[in-house]
C-alpha cells in the first residue's frame, strides 16, 4: 500500500519526487494516467493524494471521479503560478490545497511526510 499516489506524466518531474520520498522512506506510487491514478486509490487508499494539474491527462477530470471514499484523502495539487482559473476549478474539484510548482518543489519532502500523519 502506498503513503502517497501522484498522477504526475513529467518522467523529470516524477525522478524529483520518487526521490524524495525514497529518502524519507515514503511508499510512493507515481500514475501516468487517470485510469491507472483512480484505480490504484481505489484499490488502495493512500494517506495523501498529488495532482499535476498540468498534466497531459486530464488531471482536474481525475480529482472530480475520485470515489466518494477517497474524499476524506487529502489532496495537494500543484500547477504554474500564473493559472488561477485552474486553480479555482482544482479548489471546487476537490483539492483542499493548490500551489504554485516552485512551491511544490520547495516543500516537496514536508508535503510528503504528511502522508505518514495521515495513515499512523
Amino acid at each position: 500500500m502506498a503513503d502517497v499516489v501522484a498522477l504526475i506524466d513529467d518522467l523529470f518531474f516524477q525522478a524529483k519526487v520518487i526521490e524524495t520520498a525514497k529518502q524519507l522512506g515514503i511508499n510512493l506510487r507515481i500514475c501516468g494516467t487517470p485510469d491507472a491514478f483512480l484505480a490504484e486509490i481505489g484499490e488502495h487508499p493512500p494517506g495523501l493524494i498529488v495532482v499535476d494539474l498540468n498534466a497531459r491527462s486530464q488531471p482536474l477530470e481525475a480529482v472530480e471521479r475520485l470515489p466518494a471514499a477517497a474524499r476524506e484523502i487529502p489532496v495537494v495539487a500543484f500547477l504554474s503560478h500564473v493559472q488561477t482559473d485552474l486553480a479555482a476549478k482544482a479548489r471546487a474539484a476537490g483539492c483542499q490545497e493548490v500551489i504554485p510548482r516552485s512551491l511544490f518543489t520547495q516543500n516537496l519532502a514536508t508535503i510528503l511526510a504528511r502522508s505518514k500523519s495521515q495513515t499512523s
